[in-house]
């Protein structure tokens, strides 16, 4: 019930109240003769169906007692419809809200899975958020749900070592899974099971050690992640070289203002394979700098040569603007879709 209507009902019931035992109170006064005192007490008893004092003497009495008795039935019988309205709407809108969360997450295609809400989930979520990627929680700890809720973000009740629950967050169409639970035996069932469901998945975990990190490689993590080892090893940067900590705190995130890292896979369909980046001019073409260069054996070239040949399968890291980025992107396009 929103707060005009709840003032409206609160007035209406009060002003009846007052009207009924008012003119109850006037009533018996004048029929019984009873002092104000008493005539107000037989009102009362009679509109709230508390009972009667004694049987009223007159026509006239019985009347009014039958009128106060009915107004009485009447002024209880509004609350209560009011108070059932007010609930079936409560109910009636968490339902809808809960029907259109689901459908939203019945619909994710490309998404990422936050298995595990916590800093680490939060601060994922919030860089997601940021990018613009589309992505779903998936936990059981109230507080961590309550939090998803607080973040108007879309998540489920359940474990990410759950096959049933991963399927509800729908992984079949994922793309990555951030396996980011406080505990390290949860990211390493997590990272089981959804390596046995999506074997291409990309899954990036948390661990708390060395020796976490070395039993989520062998579930299956593509990339783990220590964020005490890794916070400290920033702090020694932000000491050693403010400069360059800053510079690639600033092309790292998504909430820089200018520059920022992208990854750009090379396909048949963009028909560029085989030609050098001197001779695809992406520079001059597009604005963007090629910064390294990931083979399809799996080897990196950090610095690669303006002359070395780009092949299908291939990996682009490039860093540029936004507008930029997007230009290299249309470069790298499936052929058709740059004709049209």
């Amino acid at each position: 019930m929103d707060p005009r209507q709840l003032r409206r009902t609160v007035a209406v019931t009060l002003t009846a109240i007052v009207v009924v035992f008012v003119g109850g109170t006037i009533g018996f006064h004048h029929l019984l003769h009873e002092r104000w005192h008493a005539a107000f007490y037989r009102a009362v008893v009679t509109a709230t169906l508390t009972g009667l004092d004694s049987t009223p003497r007159g026509a006239g009495a019985e009347f009014l007692t039958i009128a106060l008795a009915l107004s009485g039935v009447a002024i209880f019988g509004y609350l209560a419809a009011q108070v059932v309205e007010a609930v079936a709407s409560e109910v009636t809108g968490e339902a809808r809200k809960e029907k259109r969360r689901r459908r939203m997450i019945d619909e994710l295609r490309d998404h990422f899975i936050i298995c595990g809400f916590g800093r680490v989930g939060r601060r994922a979520a919030e860089e997601f958020v940021v990018s613009g990627e589309s992505f779903v929680v998936l936990d059981f700890n109230e507080d961590a749900l309550a939090a998803a809720r607080e973040r108007d973000v879309l998540y489920l009740e359940g474990r990410g070592s759950e096959d049933e629950d991963l399927t509800r967050a729908g992984i079949a169409y994922a793309k990555g899974l951030l396996a980011s639970a406080d505990s390290d035996a949860e990211n390493v069932y997590i990272t089981l099971s959804a390596r046995a469901r999506r074997p291409d998945l990309t899954i990036v975990a948390r661990a708390s050690d060395a020796e976490a990190e070395r039993k989520l490689e062998l579930a299956g993590a593509d990339r783990v992640v220590q964020p005490y080892s890794a916070a400290g090893t920033e702090m020694a940067k932000l000491a050693l070289k403010p400069q360059v900590a800053a510079f690639l705190e600033l092309v790292s995130s998504h909430a820089g203002p200018d520059l920022r890292f992208e990854e750009i896979e090379v396909t048949p369909a963009s028909d560029q394979g085989g030609r050098s980046i001197r001779e695809l001019r992406i520079r001059s073409t597009t604005g963007a700098v090629i910064v390294g260069l990931r083979k399809s054996d799996g080897s990196f070239d950090t610095t690669p040569n303006p002359d070395v040949r780009i092949q299908d399968g291939d990996v682009l890291i490039a860093i540029g603007t936004e507008p930029e980025l997007r230009a290299l992107e249309d470069l790298f396009g499936p052929r058709e879709t740059i004709a049209g």
